[in-house]
């Protein structure tokens, strides 16, 4: 029998072995390997060729949606499906805009993920019903913004990059280890998206990568309050984010510590 390979790209360790234990009992399926952050995930695509990807969105390094289209634009033909906690909208249309055939909420039941990975499989789309009805809101609302219109495309894909290690809180040294570049290199990248930004701090930088979701932070439980009529509206969403960053703790070099893996 072929089985069908799945590679798992998730930053827990506990959500991944959940998912190895659940999906090896298919004798259909295969787990071919992990990846706990994106560009592992891009890698070992290109390495590993699974037939398909389990994808979450907040992963350290690069963040699941920057992953996707790198691994697309490589391979066009890849199965990604994700499963995460991100039910941002603009995420959903940008990642559908890349390629990704595939979307699955952790708050969706067993089924829907079985579901999900059998449709892929058989080469077909799947979203669950919470996702469907959050794009579908959106379309019907005409308040989907096109994703060409996210100022973070200005941003090459190493730039998007940078941006999230130096919001993750990474120094110049560290991103440099990371990148496999000269630590002048970090620097002068660094230097170059503050400008192309117009953005005069690092406190700034973070909050450009957590408006435009390069890096996702969870924010007070008003700001995610679920009303009726749309099903996902939230409220005071920019202000309340700039006013949990204000309050974080910073280092020295007066950078926010987050962490793109909150989930």
């Amino acid at each position: 029998m072929v089985r069908f390979r799945i590679l798992l790209a998730d930053d827990h360790p506990i959500v991944r072995f959940g998912l190895c234990s659940l999906l090896s009992s298919h004798e259909e399926w295969e787990i071919c390997g992990e990846a706990c952050d994106g560009q592992e995930a891009v890698e070992k695509c290109r390495m590993i060729k699974p037939d398909l990807l389990i994808l979450d969105i907040c992963l350290p390094r690069m963040n699941g949606g920057d992953a996707a289209r790198e691994i697309l634009k490589d391979n066009p033909a890849q199965r990604i499906l994700v499963l995460t906690n991100v039910d941002s909208e603009q995420v959903i249309c940008d990642c559908l805009q890349a390629g990704v055939r595939g979307w699955i909420f952790k708050s969706d039941g067993i089924d829907d993920l079985v579901a999900a990975i059998a449709a892929l499989q058989q080469g077909r789309c799947m979203f669950s019903a919470s996702v469907s009805n959050l794009i579908m809101d959106g379309y019907l609302r005409g308040q989907r913004i096109a994703p060409t219109a996210n100022e973070a495309r200005r941003l090459t894909s190493r730039e998007r990059q940078i941006v999230q290690l130096v919001s993750e809180g990474k120094a110049s040294k560290e991103i440099a280890t990371l990148l496999g570049v000269a630590v002048k290199t970090a620097e002068t990248h660094r230097s170059n998206i503050l400008r192309k930004l117009r953005l005069h701090s690092t406190a700034e930088l973070v909050l450009y990568a957590v408006r435009n979701e390069i890096v996702h932070v969870q924010l007070p439980a008003v700001a995610n309050t679920r009303q009726p009529g749309n099903g996902h509206a939230r409220v005071r969403s920019h202000r309340l984010t700039e006013d949990f960053l204000t309050s974080m703790p910073r280092d020295g070099d007066g950078a926010i510590r987050l962490s793109p893996s909150t989930p």
